[in-house]
């Protein structure tokens, strides 16, 4: 009769090894696991203060741009400048960067373009200045881009960068009568709001019905200005984005860090529970086989 059990003590052995390769197996699985946590951590952190240095840069350098761009945008609404109704092209530049990590600041811009697309996708053209919106629009609207820039968002911007973007944009095929320009104004640390500003050809201004209250203006001067408003404009917006983009890169590191804690702290524990476990058992196997014998 107690033939039949002959071998049950080299399998209870057999049995009780697996469990301790299985214990350990997720002990190393786990330190891994906290141990690349940790490098995250690291790297968030990092990334946080290299985004508050850019950020304060960034911020100072916004509070002085600013008044060209509000006085470009009264000369329109003084002269009351509004697009040719027989005309219905149309231009939307897209202000972002080539760089991720910092919220939702690329995708509130291709959206707002996305949705002006499904509206009349026929007469409206894109320019996209940084990688991210052309990466977003090209797999729905690829035929509207004419223009697209790259290397935007690793130094900060300056007016010598948007005078060449206005160059290339007034010297393309694309005839336009009005346009806009879509930016993430920034308003604090934690908010910014995407907006646009209005861009207009010259047979736009010089139709508007007030701009006889500037003096000796012919269509040279009127040229020549629009040139430079483009480029102002552009420049403030490029500003306000990327001062967008560091704030809110910024916070999404610090989140980004409170979050890689928690899960290092949760880690820990349940590292420091399966380890208990592990040597709880191996206890019972050993006081267990000192009493069999």
């Amino acid at each position: 009769m107690f033939g039949r059990f002959g071998n049950l003590a080299p399998v209870l052995a057999q049995n009780g090894q697996q469990q301790q390769q299985r214990g350990m197996a997720t002990l190393k699985h786990i330190s891994m696991r906290l141990k690349s946590v940790k490098n995250i951590q690291k790297i968030t952190q990092s990334m946080k203060m290299v985004s508050a240095a850019k950020y304060a840069r960034a911020e100072r350098e916004l509070r002085a741009v600013r008044p060209i761009g509000d006085g470009t945008k009264q000369f329109y609404e003084k002269a009351e400048v509004t697009p040719i109704a027989d005309v219905p092209a149309k231009l939307v530049i897209a202000i972002t960067s080539d760089r991720g990590l910092c919220g939702a600041v690329h995708t509130s811009v291709a959206r707002h373009i996305r949705n002006e697309l499904a509206i009349d996708d026929q007469n409206t053209k894109v320019v996209c200045v940084g990688d991210k919106s052309r990466l977003i629009l090209q797999r729905l609207y690829g035929k509207n881009i004419i223009m697209a820039c790259n290397e935007i968002g690793r130094l900060p911007p300056t007016f010598i960068d948007a005078s060449k973007l206005a160059d290339a944009i007034l010297k393309s095929d694309y005839k336009f009568n009005s346009g806009e320009i879509v930016f993430n104004r920034f308003k604090s640390v934690v908010s910014y709001n995407t907006q646009t500003l209005p861009v207009f050809s010259l047979a736009s201004v010089t139709a508007a019905p007030k701009l006889s209250i500037y003096d000796s203006l012919d269509d040279e001067v009127v040229q020549s200005y629009l040139e430079f408003s483009l480029a102002s404009l552009l420049f403030y917006s490029m500003k306000e984005g990327a001062c967008s983009e560091q704030s809110s890169r910024m916070t999404a590191m610090d989140n980004a860090s409170k979050n890689a804690g928690e899960m290092i702290d949760k880690l820990t524990l349940t590292f420091n529970r399966t380890r208990q476990a592990v040597i709880t058992r191996e206890l019972i196997e050993i006081i267990s086989g000192a009493s069999a014998l």
